[in-house]
């Protein structure tokens, strides 16, 4: 196994969060966080476009125990590419606490998609971050529908505020449950009620499948921390507007941050604000992942 040097400069995760103030609701679900390597034991991709600090299975159920989580729902980081050897061992070592979003090629093997199915994957992520990734055209991924149609798997997409226009036509033609990470990286120093935001608001309200996950207001805001005050009337107009298909996640390890990295204590406090009731909240962390990944 080769020797792996973090980018110089890279943020390390908080090792100490802070206890959060919100106690959250019984079965609460963190429904967007990664796993990195460590890379001793599970390499990263030749392609990536960074290499990040070594953030384990061990280290994130630590962190959900500590936060009050119950579930995680673990996307395959973009440093490990398609392989998704580390996001698996995560799975496997959940004792189905943990279900998993994987990232995949048209031409994987049925045997592999049955095996991430057992070890409780449920999605696939297209991701058309050019920093991250290098997009393909529209029928690379169509391919991939095909492949995971017969296991029912839904899709994960990741763009930013830019790309939806050019991605318009792929995004709405899913016939899958689609699920946008972070609002689609809307930019809040903009009104949350100008065309930008109204586009985004439009699509989830002309296609029913679309969910959104209202999360990283530590990658969003342009206002910082510790309130994000810029990001509130943006995950707020979401979740009031769209209660049933909403998903919350701390993003953990925090991948690519440049400014801070966040305290995920003070994350979880920041669900309440953008949640306003106690119904809300428990559509958001509890019934909506629970129904999306686990089917109840």
């Amino acid at each position: 196994m080769p020797a792996f040097t973090m980018d110089p400069g890279w943020l390390v995760y908080d090792p100490s969060p802070s206890m959060p103030s919100y106690a959250l609701p019984p079965g609460a679900v963190d429904a967007h966080c990664h796993v990195f390597g460590p890379g001793d034991e599970f390499a990263y991709a030749p392609e990536r476009k960074y290499t990040p600090c070594d953030a384990g299975k061990a280290e994130l159920y630590a962190l959900r125990d500590l936060l009050g989580f119950e579930r995680n729902v673990v996307v395959q980081a973009t440093c490990h590419g398609a392989d998704n050897s580390a996001m698996l061992d995560a799975l496997r070592h959940a004792k189905g606490r943990a279900r998993g979003v994987a990232t995949v090629r048209p031409d994987v093997d049925d045997s592999e998609l049955a095996l991430m199915h057992e070890a409780g994957v449920r999605a696939v992520r297209f991701n058309f971050v050019r920093r991250l990734v290098d997009p393909k055209p529209d029928a690379y991924y169509l391919g991939i529908l095909e492949r995971i149609a017969p296991l029912g798997w839904h899709v994960v997409v990741y763009f930013e505020a830019a790309d939806l226009v050019e991605r318009w036509g792929l995004i709405t033609s899913l016939p899958t449950v689609v699920v946008v990470d972070h609002m689609g990286r809307p930019d809040v120093t903009k009104d949350v009620d100008g065309p930008e935001f109204a586009r985004f608001v439009r699509l989830m309200t002309e296609h029913e499948n679309v969910w959104s996950k209202v999360t990283c207001p530590e990658r969003l805001s342009a206002s910082g921390p510790p309130g994000y005050d810029d990001v509130v009337p943006f995950a707020r107009r979401l979740v009031e507007t769209f209660p049933d298909r909403v998903l919350w996640g701390t993003d953990w390890p925090h991948p690519n941050l440049t400014s801070h990295m966040p305290d995920d204590g003070a994350l979880v406090d920041f669900v309440p604000r953008i949640a306003t009731s106690e119904d809300l909240r428990r559509r958001l962390l509890v019934d909506n992942p629970t129904r999306l990944y686990w089917g109840t």
